[in-house]
């Protein structure tokens, strides 16, 4: 067999592995919507990922110990750059957080007056509950997720902020969380309104503090301002280890997963460029990333024949390692 079969092979065997052993595939959890596109699709993730084990409201202080650990065993807090909480012995306990880095508390990054107050089982899901600063958390209070220069609050060295939103289509009062973040804030919001589509419209009649972040209806779900914002932090905040890591401890306790982490890019398949292309669980190379790569850069066919940049029909090709299908 000569070098350039050889190589065709192993990039083949390569991502198929890795496939395999990560958590994009996990066994064939995803299967029910396979073949699914755009709205269909989320519809069909929506009744995969609702079914878990619920969590009691207590538990979560437990649960964070796993699913939120820094790797110097603090507490993982996505709110305030300067916190340095010991878990336990900085919990909340119903006094204090007067200041910046003193307690930490539970957060409902999808605010849980959104949805009617402890309603389960949203108010205790893993997948957008997450332990933060307890001060810089009262700051932002019921606020949606924006951009803003912070004219109302910055947390230390400016690393959150509160105050008028300055991204296109809104001008309330909005957080806006640290770049570092946003991703991970994005894609925990495209799980909410996947996970809970059914309930979207009940939420949006029910609660007026939720109208700038939803849209009224179960698809999109979200409004076109905080769809769009959403979709660019999330392509500008990739997914990261932090979040794979998190993703699989939430699921070994709660027994749900995020699509959003497991398969990046997904959301182009929902609502964004790639909503016509039909979605596979088991493919590896799915990401939205590496399909626009493959039709603006270097690919070849399974052939070895370098094809030329944004010709490329529908079909199965190899660039950086991957394997990319067209659809």
């Amino acid at each position: 067999m000569n070098n350039k079969w050889t190589i065709i092979l192993w990039l083949l065997a390569f991502p198929l592995l890795i496939n395999a052993q990560g958590p994009n595939n996990s066994g064939t959890y995803y299967q029910a919507a396979d073949g699914k596109r755009g709205e269909e699709l989320k519809t069909a993730l929506s009744g995969i990922i609702y079914n878990r084990q619920e969590r009691s409201y207590g538990d979560l202080w437990t649960d964070f110990r796993t699913t939120d650990c820094r790797p110097d065993g603090k507490v993982w807090d996505m709110y305030s750059g300067v916190s340095n909480f010991v878990f336990g012995d900085d919990q909340d306990r119903g006094s204090g957080g007067t200041k910046e880095n003193e307690y930490y508390n539970r957060e409902h990054s999808f605010p849980n007056s959104w949805f009617g107050g402890k309603v389960q089982p949203m108010y205790t899901d893993l997948h957008h509950m997450y332990p933060t600063d307890k001060f810089v958390n009262n700051k932002r209070s019921n606020f949606p997720f924006g951009m803003t220069n912070g004219e109302s609050y910055k947390s230390i060295n400016g690393f959150s902020k509160l105050g008028k939103c300055t991204y296109p289509g809104y001008d309330g009062t909005v957080f806006e969380p640290n770049d570092e973040y946003k991703g991970d804030f994005a894609r925990t919001y495209f799980y909410m309104v996947t996970c809970f589509e059914e309930k979207l419209p009940d939420w949006y009649a029910n609660n007026s503090e939720v109208k700038p972040t939803l849209d009224g209806n179960t698809y999109p779900g979200l409004s076109s301002w905080q769809l769009a914002m959403l979709m660019e932090w999330s392509a500008q905040d990739p997914v990261s280890e932090k979040e794979i890591n998190r993703n699989n401890a939430v699921y070994d306790i709660q027994k749900n997963r995020n699509p959003f982490i497991d398969y990046p890019g997904l959301e182009q398949y929902i609502w964004g460029d790639s909503k016509d292309i039909a979605f596979h669980y088991d493919t590896a190379g799915m990401d939205w990333a590496d399909y626009r790569r493959a039709t603006e850069g270097v690919v070849y066919n399974l052939q070895g024949v370098r094809m030329k940049a944004g010709k490329l029909s529908r079909g199965i090709y190899i660039m950086n390692g991957k394997k990319v299908v067209i659809k």
